[in-house]
């Protein structure tokens, strides 16, 4: 009871609040503009770090990455532009929503439920984080590619209205992350000669281009959009109460399983929002509502994306292994103020930990009005003429595309890739399993370079660890239960 007398009194100082409310306007800000991520608002802050004590130091990355995944939901739902990578999953669906005249709706959703998700998340990283990083850490390359080929089956489950139209689509997005030398033989693969292409696609100028710019070329060549959006934003905080009594097995399934997957290592918020998305659609009374702007598969995305950040520091400080990108930056801040990773962590620096436990939770209440506010801001966007505001969000995006790399080579990439995206979608082929095929794609190949030289090409390795045959056991189920129901229907489609 003293450590955490203590750790409260950390908090409650003017330096950790201020430290707390400027870092999460400036997470605000770079999750709702298209091409800043959370890992780049996390980089930016570590110089700043630098000047500052350990508690609000942290801190400041905590609020930070919080809010920009909850921001990066706003151009997603106004525009059809996601702003961090973890809120692809479901933009289509609340973009459709903002369209129906619920984009409220959509926002609010995206802003309590990532709340809920948040402090779910928090409360199993206080209460069971050794425990769980002990799992965590059994985990090896066997593990990691079954459970990157279930994310890959995501592709299948969101695009179930057309399952082989998703697969195509899926594997253009693998054969795109194959680009480069990032593979295990650091080989060129597909650069035909070209130095730009040596480092791979940038997956954030290339999802700019899929998303925004094809509907900027809609707009362009089609006068149907014109003036859909003139009503305007209400509150958003209004039904949340009724979606969550309505969807409590949803809400708790996406935290669960946001927590689960951020704590394995390398995994994250992104990988987590797909999965959650696929998994609420698979699951759903109503799967033929999604894509026509259903609330459901938002709340349950929702919750994941913010309770894997909270999960991401479970096997960050209890062994000193980074969840994914955002605490690989953080754990270098914890050793560079002494709170140094590990299981002693808890006794040598007990009152610093829980201090950081209470900023999670104060960061995640925080959310709600700093979120109302963000969105009430951006929401005058729709008040201006759409053939004004296309090029506004058409130079945004040249800009966020540049500012990744400041390589006018991803201005290329952002325009090939929203031609492409505007074409496959004329001809009924969805975009979001290229992306996943991107994110994932990667991943697959060096786990599985890695399972088999461990194993000296044997490929029984892959199913005789207890973690590795489940998983391989639960998605070679998965992959035959849909190829199962998708012959079923089309052989009722026949018959009738």
């Amino acid at each position: 009871m003293d450590t955490v007398l203590q750790a409260f009194q950390i908090v409650a100082t003017p330096q950790v609040l201020v430290v707390m409310l400027l870092s999460g306007l400036f997470g605000m800000f770079v999750g709702a503009v298209p091409g800043l991520t959370a890992t780049m608002a996390t980089a930016l802050l570590v110089p700043i770090t630098f000047f500052l004590p350990p508690v609000p130091a942290i801190a400041a990355i905590v609020t930070a990455t919080a809010m920009a995944i909850v921001a990066g939901d706003i151009p997603g739902a106004l525009l059809r532009i996601p702003g961090t990578p973890a809120s692809a999953a479901y933009t289509d669906e609340s973009y459709a929503m903002t369209r129906k005249g619920q984009g409220e709706t959509a926002l609010g959703i995206g802003l309590v439920f990532s709340c809920i998700g948040g402090l779910f998340g928090t409360a199993v990283l206080i209460l069971a984080a050794p425990s769980l990083a002990e799992f965590a850490i059994k985990f090896s390359s066997f593990e990691y590619f079954w459970l990157v080929a279930l994310g890959l089956s995501c592709a299948v489950f969101i695009t179930s209205d057309a399952p082989l139209k998703g697969v195509i689509t899926l594997f253009l997005g693998l054969l795109i992350g194959c680009v480069g030398l990032e593979n295990p033989a650091a080989h060129p693969r597909f650069t035909f000669g070209s130095a730009d292409l040596l480092g791979g696609v940038s997956l954030i100028p290339a999802m700019i281009g899929m998303f925004a710019i094809s509907e900027i070329l809609r707009f362009t060549l089609t006068t149907e959009q014109i003036g859909r959006f003139h009503q305007q934003i209400g509150s958003v905080f209004t039904g949340m109460g009724a979606l969550l009594r309505k969807y409590p097995r949803q809400t708790l399934r996406g935290s669960m399983l946001g927590t689960a997957v951020g704590i394995l290592p390398g995994a994250g918020a992104d990988i987590a929002a797909w999965m959650s998305f696929a998994m609420s659609k698979k699951l759903s009374r109503e799967p033929e509502k999604f894509g026509t702007g259903h609330p459901e598969g938002l709340v349950e995305a929702g919750a994941a994306n913010n309770s894997a950040l909270a999960g991401a520091w479970v096997p960050a400080l209890v062994f000193g292994i980074p969840g994914d990108s955002i605490t690989a930056i953080v754990i270098g801040v914890l050793y560079m103020k002494n709170m140094n990773p590990g299981p002693m962590i808890f006794m040598n620096n007990a009152p610093s930990v829980y201090a950081v436990f209470l900023v999670f939770i104060a960061a995640n209440l925080l959310m709600l009005p700093l979120g109302w506010a963000c969105i009430k801001a951006s929401a005058r966007m729709l008040r201006m003429p759409r053939n004004i505001l296309m090029p506004i969000i058409l130079l945004f995006c040249l800009v966020g595309a540049f500012a990744i790399n400041n390589a006018v080579f991803d201005l290329w990439i952002l325009v090939a890739f929203g031609l492409a995206a505007w074409v496959l979608e004329e001809n009924g082929f969805p975009i979001a399993p290229a992306i996943l095929g991107m994110l994932l794609g990667k991943m697959l190949e060096e786990n599985f370079i890695t399972s088999m030289i461990k194993s000296d090409g044997s490929w029984l390795a892959f199913v005789e660890r207890p973690i590795a045959g489940a998983l391989a056991l639960f998605t070679l189920l998965l992959w035959a239960g849909s190829g199962w129901l998708a012959w079923r229907r089309r052989s009722n489609s026949i018959t009738a």
